[in-house]
């Protein structure tokens, strides 16, 4: 498999994390670095193939009723607010 640098900037306590991670798990920060990023993109992956299955029901006429979801919306119960 071949690889690339990739380069950015990041905010000097999201560093500091990497770095107290990295030191806890006793790995480089690049591995710390590289497994964030798998994450997020894999995540990214599925919110990007479940957007397409919701447009695709959308197209289809899979739909509710705009009245029917706000009726059931209000049969949820409430939660407190958080402060």
């Amino acid at each position: 498999m071949s690889h690339r640098v990739l380069t950015t900037h990041v905010p000097s306590a999201l560093a500091k994390e990497d770095d107290s991670v990295a030191e806890r798990l006793d790995r480089p920060r690049g591995w710390i670095l590289k497994a964030a990023l798998e994450q997020y993109l894999a995540l990214e992956r599925t919110r990007h193939e479940l957007t397409l299955e919701a447009l695709a029901e959308v197209d289809a006429g899979q739909t509710e009723p705009h009245e029917e979801v706000v009726r059931w919306a209000a049969s949820l119960p409430k939660r407190p607010r958080r402060r």
